[in-house]
């Protein structure tokens, strides 16, 4: 097995929570885009970073089936292990800023994979749906305070790789966000949190807290 470490991404006020990531900092160890794609699937985390370079940010991301040029919840995790001032993603340059607890990157709305945004009535809708049948990315969300603009979502990638809903999506958060017009504090699964907020050229931000496993 190749070496990586293991993070939480987008915890919980409490620390808890928050989706799983893996990162193999030392990428030049898995060159070939087949054996990224290979590890990503054997390790089996919603999302695998391979960083390519650390000092400049350049980074790799994969599902267990699919390559993507840009995801949240990795970027915002391997900004968090590296102290990067920003990354290099495939789509891009993707900013960062580190404000206390919480870790932000800033990207556009274009750069994010499509997702199917599914408003309910309530929250305790949301919490009662069940796992869909695969086939469509589904982001479910549901106004907890509209007023605070706090929101209750799940997330379902529906991809049929053994990952029936994502923790914490931060590519769906910003999707929301920029759909929206406003910053939003979503909880999402078992208690994960995502802060957002809406900046200017066209970016939106996307924030949390990021923890280590144990």
């Amino acid at each position: 097995m190749v070496d990586h470490e293991v993070l939480y991404v987008f915890c919980g006020p409490d620390g808890g929570h928050g989706n799983a990531l893996g990162v193999v900092r030392d990428g030049a160890a898995v060159p070939a885009v087949a054996d990224r794609q290979a590890l990503a699937r054997e390790l089996g985390f919603s999302e695998t970073v391979f960083v390519d370079d650390a000092e400049r940010g350049v980074i790799d991301i994969h599902t267990p089936t699919v390559r993507l040029p840009f995801a949240g919840h990795p970027c915002v995790g391997v900004a968090w292990l590296l102290g990067a001032d920003r990354l290099v993603t495939a789509a891009g340059v993707v900013g960062v800023r580190h404000d206390g607890a919480f870790t932000r990157i800033s990207a556009p709305a274009a750069w994010a994979p499509p997702r199917t945004l599914r408003q309910y009535g309530s929250a305790a809708e949301v919490d009662g749906l069940p796992v869909p049948p695969p086939g469509e990315w589904i982001y479910a969300w549901a106004w907890a305070d509209e007023a605070a603009g706090t929101v209750r979502a799940r997330a379902f990638p529906g991809r049929d790789d053994g990952i029936d809903e994502d923790e914490a999506t931060g590519a769906a958060a910003l999707l929301l966000t920029a759909g929206l017009g406003r910053d939003l504090t979503i909880t999402q699964g078992r208690g994960s949190q995502i802060v957002t907020a809406v900046r200017d050229g066209g970016l939106i931000e996307v924030g949390g807290r990021v923890r280590r496993a144990v």
